[in-house]
């Protein structure tokens, strides 16, 4: 099979490129340059780069590798999605004709442009199901009964956010919200949070209960994400079974382990509003 596939930073866009090949599928990947790492160039069946901003050379490229089916896969910073952009025509178009200016409404109208020009977006973690987080605990350690009560207010928070396309994660302590993600990221906002709990630890809930599917913006941790946890005083994660990525799986829940966190994947949340699909 042959898809395309648009990539932004972190482990994810290579770790689909990897599998893809394993398993015989012709992925072209369209590097975001501001994002993407080179080590895609070394697994995809041919590469390209684009700026932010140039959906005019994007739907190019898929017209002139004859690409039907597209997916988005790794992270592009929210806060560059509309403070580094560049439009080309085709995208200042868009961005003209936004009611607001968050990611669902931008996407929802990149995807519109795209399906017109005989482009569908793709789930995109067609390749990686099986990195997707299974329900109940995951590491050695449970959750306590006063992280459980973090975890539970926090998917209510969560929720209650999911119609407004704000972020996936709120940090919680001691059954209070002490910070909310909204541009800067999960870890910028575990950093706020720590210098607000003043020693205290912290719970972080994960969500994606913003919407329906899982076209782009998925849910991931990694390894990575441990080194952040144990500086800020995180000891527990809840994560949305099924709809969130763990990257490097046997790497992440080692180092977990090893700093005695907590990480459980909950069954996710009825999703209600609006957000739940492409803002309008």
């Amino acid at each position: 099979m042959k898809y395309g596939m648009i990539a932004g930073n972190g482990r994810f866009p290579v770790l689909a490129l990897e599998t893809a090949r394993k398993v015989g599928d012709e992925v072209v990947a369209i590097g975001i340059q501001e994002e993407a790492s080179p080590e895609i160039e070394a697994f995809a069946a041919r590469c390209y780069w684009v700026s932010l901003g140039e959906l005019s050379r994007l739907v190019e490229i898929c017209h002139q590798e004859k690409i039907s089916e597209i997916m988005m896969c790794g992270q592009v910073k929210h806060a560059k999605i509309f403070s580094s952009i560049k439009p080309d025509w085709k995208l200042l178009k868009v961005l003209a004709a936004l009611p607001r200016k968050n990611t669902d409404s931008l996407i929802g109208a990149v995807v519109k442009v795209l399906a017109a020009d005989g482009i569908a977006l793709v789930d995109s973690t067609k390749l990686l199901k099986p990195l997707l987080a299974t329900e109940g605990v995951l590491t050695r350690r449970k959750p306590t009964d006063d992280e459980k009560s973090d975890i539970e207010y926090g998917r209510r928070i969560a929720q209650a956010l999911a119609s407004v396309d704000v972020g996936q994660s709120a940090a919680m302590c001691e059954r209070a919200c002490v910070a909310v993600e909204a541009m800067e990221g999960t870890d910028a906002m575990l950093r706020r949070a720590a210098s607000l709990a003043n020693g205290r630890r912290l719970t972080l809930v994960k969500s994606s209960a913003r919407r329906r599917h899982l076209l782009f913006d998925v849910p991931v941790i990694g390894a990575a994400t441990i080194p952040v946890v144990l500086e800020t005083g995180t000891t527990a994660i809840a994560i949305d079974a099924g709809r969130t990525l763990l990257l490097d799986r046997e790497e992440l829940l080692e180092a977990a382990n090893q700093g005695k966190i907590a990480i459980v994947g909950m069954k996710p949340l009825e999703v209600s509003g609006p957000g739940g699909d492409f803002a309008r």
